[in-house]
């Protein structure tokens, strides 16, 4: 989709060389305008001006001060119109959902191409969330329209599918839900497999998120 302006962004890590780097990259398109960039959460707040408040911050989750989970908690509160991308070293799942339910609008990875930033940073101004490769587009627009057929999915599931997809929006390991629910790994995998295909996922960080916006946990 085209935009008829640049976008506003914010970039906010710790690592000063990284910021700067993307900051320099991005200035140089016009489709994007980078507002400031901060070390920590501390320090966005403090450079946070109402006229000019971003739409979009790119957000680090480990930092000192004031972390990514701290940072976006905050703005979820006081500024929830602003979009937050998290930026992940890794594909682990953990801290990807600690971000989701902490009210990130999606993630990507940090070695991401310019192109693609930009890509995420368009959909999330005009979607609202960005998945990448996380979830399907079904997903999507099960998000955008009224989530009916969302819900509808969500009346497929048994006691025990909703049991799991609660605890798969826990800190524990699949190995320790096994341990909860007293069945065996392998049943768990089966659960698993079974989400991914009832709901049309493709990873635990999708089930989060279809979790998170059908209200099925609190956050």
């Amino acid at each position: 989709m085209q935009q008829d302006k640049s976008i506003r962004i914010a970039i906010i890590d710790d690592h000063t060389l990284f910021r700067n780097g993307v900051a320099s990259l991005l200035s140089e398109l016009n489709e994007i305008e980078v507002v400031f960039d901060a070390a920590n959460g501390e320090e966005m707040i403090n450079k946070l001006v109402p006229d000019t408040l971003p739409e979009v911050i790119l957000m680090d989750i480990t930092m000192p001060v004031m972390n990514g989970y701290e940072s976006t908690q905050w703005l979820k509160k006081n500024h929830p119109q602003i979009k937050v991308l998290a930026l992940s070293m890794f594909e682990d799942d953990a801290p990807i959902i600690g971000m989701i339910k902490s009210g990130a609008s999606g993630y990507l990875l940090k070695e991401s191409k310019t192109a693609d930033l930009v890509v995420a940073i368009q959909t999330v101004v005009n979607h609202g969330f960005y998945l990448n490769n996380l979830v399907s587009g079904k997903l999507i627009r099960s998000v955008q329209d009224d989530q009916l057929e969302a819900h509808g999915k969500v009346n497929q599931l048994s006691d025990r599918e909703m049991k799991f997809l609660e605890l798969c929006c826990s800190e524990l390991t699949y190995k320790e839900i096994a341990g909860v629910m007293n069945l065996s790994p392998h049943t768990i995998d089966n659960y698993r497999e079974t989400l991914f295909q009832k709901l049309d996922l493709k990873s635990r960080t999708g089930l989060v998120l279809f979790a998170i916006k059908n209200k099925l946990i609190k956050v």
